[in-house]
């Protein structure tokens, strides 16, 4: 098969969260499983700044319509360095080129700029070279590709996949956008119509070939009657299908990741001592091997679960251990951890921003993972933890459930420790548990060394997608 894969962020070229790593490891996944496979993205300012551009030559340019519009498109093509994975860059300037800063989204005219992307998409098929068989849109910014695949009818068509990788952001915009941007009429943009605007997301549900989200879990909570970000009977009506996230293991391998003070495996998991040591060191945190060290890496945000610790973290503190926070987001959860780190010298260290190199030396040196979030569609930092030796403490929703079966101490099955209700005495009860389970003997360290074992690649999941697009193509 040819796959097109687009997304409005792709590692190695530009990333800001998990679906930047989603957009180079699945490809990449699909193509080592011997389809030609091709992402397309946006040709950001960071991008054309970056030596990966250096090589990147371009291939065409065409007018892309959009309202009453017509948009400079350039597209050039960039090698992988990997058999049977390429790049395309869409290149606007005014869109893409912004002067102001690096800033990927939150620009007062997003609704425009990714419209524009996802219709020079459509109207580039044929332009390209590759004609795709299958074409992977991913979340709001590219929700619009399946819609004008039906409106425009490029010959040949292909067979459209839409993946939600978090239902919290649709792309919701006003109803004038589809006149005035768009350039629709009231019967092209009924489709994208929802509570008195329109709201791209729904559009690129009703007008894929399948729909995926990135849990099992996480389907089921969309579908559910609890679900709060609506679209629900658009979900329940497209067969919603869950696809569970893997990580890259050979970027995420503490054999040979060269940030950390030392290797581990599990075969030799001496490393992971020293790894701590030095991490305590570098953090300011006491040297105590009685303490499990509690680890958070994460944006600061509600949706993270961060409000659960407000007022329980006196009792937290209590329970006999360290906890090390790296991070950015609200300021109120980056002023509370701050507030921690002073209150506790010692056993409690914060750092507000983010930093690839520290976050894998604190998934390293970490005993405990904290991650009690209100909704996670699938999340990779628990899969990330575990293949590192750090045992998750998590809350039992989205991915998190699906990724983190809880321990049994009758049978020593599962991963993790796991809370359903989202209260602050059900996650203290979650880490009562893991501490106490640290102090336990020899239990702890085997259990690290099993989940250091585990699966956590992307095999499974390209298998499953490669099953979806099968079945969507002609016999």
């Amino acid at each position: 098969m040819n796959i097109l894969f687009a997304a409005s962020e792709a590692a190695p070229f530009v990333k800001t969260g998990g679906l930047g790593d989603v957009a180079l490891a699945l490809p990449g996944a699909l193509a080592a499983a011997g389809d030609e496979v091709r992402v397309i993205l946006p040709c950001y300012r960071t991008i054309k700044e970056s030596r990966l551009f250096s090589s990147a030559r371009k291939i065409c340019e065409y007018q892309t319509p959009l309202g009453w519009r017509r948009q400079y498109t350039g597209v050039y093509e960039a090698a992988s360095g990997t058999a049977g994975l390429g790049y395309f860059l869409i290149e606007n300037d005014y869109y893409f080129s912004r002067s102001k800063g690096y800033a990927l989204y939150g620009d007062y005219d997003d609704g425009e700029r990714f419209a524009f992307f996802s219709r020079a998409v459509a109207e580039g098929l044929g332009r390209l070279g590759f004609p795709p068989d299958i074409l992977h849109c991913n979340d709001w910014q590219t929700a619009l590709i399946p819609f004008y695949l039906r409106l425009l009818r490029p010959v040949p068509t292909p067979a459209s996949v839409f993946t939600i990788h978090n239902a919290e952001y649709q792309g919701r915009m006003p109803a004038d956008f589809a006149s005035d941007v768009l350039g629709l009429n009231r019967e092209e943009a009924h489709i994208l119509e929802y509570e008195g605007g329109l709201n791209l997301m729904k559009g690129g549900i009703l007008s894929s070939d399948a729909v995926t989200t990135v849990s099992g879990s996480y389907a089921e909570e969309l579908c559910g009657e609890g679900n709060p970000f609506g679209l629900r009977e658009e979900l329940r009506a497209c067969r919603l299908t869950g696809i569970v996230n893997g990580i890259d293991c050979g970027l995420y391998d503490p054999r040979r990741d060269e940030s950390l003070p030392a290797p581990f495996s599990p075969e030799l998991p001496e490393g992971k001592a020293y790894c701590k040591a030095a991490l305590r060191e570098r953090m300011g945190l006491t040297a105590d091997d009685s303490l499990p060290l509690a680890a958070i890496v994460s944006r600061l945000t509600e949706s993270k679960g961060w409000s659960l610790l407000d007022g329980i973290e006196e009792e937290m503190m209590n329970l006999g251990l360290q906890l090390v926070v790296l991070g950015q987001g609200e300021a109120r959860y980056e002023d509370f951890f701050r507030r921690l780190a002073e209150r506790y010298p010692g056993r409690a260290a914060v750092c507000i921003g983010f930093d690839e190199t520290l976050a894998r030396q604190i998934y390293a040196g970490a005993d405990l993972f904290l991650m009690p979030s209100r909704s996670e569609p699938c999340g990779l930092a628990q899969l990330i933890a575990m293949r590192y030796g750090c045992l998750p403490v998590v809350r039992e929703t989205g991915g998190l459930r699906d990724t983190v079966p809880p321990y049994r101490d009758d049978t020593g099955e599962g991963r993790g420790f796991t809370f359903f209700d989202y209260t602050p005495a059900e996650l203290l009860g979650a880490l009562k548990r893991a501490v106490a389970f640290y102090r336990d003997g020899a239990r702890f360290p085997a259990l690290q060394r099993r989940n250091m074992a585990g699966e956590y690649g992307w095999a499974a999941a390209a298998e499953a997608y490669l099953r979806l697009y099968e079945r969507l193509l002609p016999a």
